[in-house]
């Protein structure tokens, strides 16, 4: 096999486009659309955030209140030439907030990309993996809480072994949890990982099979059965497309848990789901970097998902210079939509 190094075309975030996709005039209905003239789903997140909330009151969650009021003004800077863009919103940043998760899972994919990009420049003759890793389903948020924490120290230990670590050169690690119909937890984690050009040499001392990896992450979790584990390749020469770089970015970034899995039409279904998720996710973290990745992710001194900025979660950064104007748009809980002011 000739190792040649791949071309690779890996779109970065462009800090310098301002939004000019939003109209705006006191008393209608706000429209705000990204540079692919999609409509962001403010209304439908907010929606949902209400609801979410409502189930933490239920719940006697403390943080009720605050989720409740997650969002509700947002605040866009206008220039003369009538460019506009969102500069203030206060989030409330709770573990499963519809609205947070839809602007993180942004923030992440954008930072993502963006390492990427770094990665591909500074390593080249790199290539790319997408891993995922489950265990069996669990049952209870005590069984989900264990089960997260051993993964977590898994996934530290697999990329540790001696023929994983020979080509690694980085990775990034991102947990989700989905719901079955009958209320347990399929809980996995996707790994996308950087790996040296040797890594495809087909050498068995540098390749790994998927039936190997599969070996691996039973020996790593310390299983007496077989779990389920798929392994790709991905296609670093395309930026479209199932087995992209671009697609693993999205899927490794995308949300912890959906929050259709706990906006069903059953309340006490989802009351119950609800207050499971708090409890075993109370301390996770979503996505974590390892290796060349982490130190890029460092060196690029960006902003932490978890707890940064919400706010430009779409990767851009620069502020507005020479504001004339700010448009305010709120959310009418009797109307459930936004509107300017």
């Amino acid at each position: 096999m000739k190792n040649q190094s791949p071309k690779i075309h890996l779109p970065v975030s462009n800090t310098k486009v301002l939004e000019k996709n939003i109209s705006w005039k006191s008393g209608q209905v706000l429209s705000d659309k990204n540079i692919n003239n999609k409509e962001r789903p403010w209304k439908n997140r907010k929606i949902e955030n209400v609801r979410y909330s409502d189930y933490l009151e239920i719940l006697k969650f403390k943080k009720a209140h605050r989720v409740h009021d997650c969002a509700e003004t947002l605040k866009y800077q206008i220039t003369a030439d009538g460019e506009i863009k969102l500069y203030q919103v206060w989030f409330c940043k709770s573990r499963l907030c519809p609205l947070c998760n839809w602007r993180k899972a942004n923030k992440s994919s954008a930072q993502l990309k963006e390492i990427l990009s770094e990665a591909v420049r500074e390593y080249p003759k790199s290539r790319f993996l997408f891993l995922t890793l489950t265990t069996k389903n669990t049952h209870t948020k005590d069984e989900l809480k264990i089960e997260l924490a051993k993964m977590g120290r898994a996934v530290r230990d697999l990329m540790r072994y001696k023929k994983p670590a020979k080509n690694l050169l980085g990775f990034v690690r991102s947990t989700e949890i989905t719901v079955n119909d009958d209320g347990s937890y399929h809980q996995h984690m996707h790994l996308l990982i950087m790996v040296k050009s040797s890594y495809f040499t087909g050498n068995d001392k540098n390749y790994i099979s998927q039936a190997e990896w599969t070996k691996l992450w039973q020996r790593a979790m310390k299983l007496d059965y077989t779990p389920i584990v798929n392994i790709e390749a991905v296609k670093a020469n395309r930026t479209k497309g199932k087995n992209s770089l671009v697609a693993s970015a999205d899927e490794t970034a995308k949300y912890q848990t959906k929050s259709a899995d706990y906006m069903t039409n059953d309340d006490n279904r989802n009351l119950n789901i609800i207050n499971d998720l708090e409890y075993a996710l109370k301390g996770t973290r979503q996505i974590s970097f390892g290796g060349e990745l982490k130190k890029i992710r460092k060196a690029l001194q960006l902003d932490d998902i978890e707890n940064g900025d919400l706010i430009h979660a779409d990767g851009q950064k620069e502020e507005i210079s020479e504001t004339v104007k700010v448009a305010v748009a709120k959310f009418d809980y009797q109307k459930m939509n936004y509107f300017w002011s």
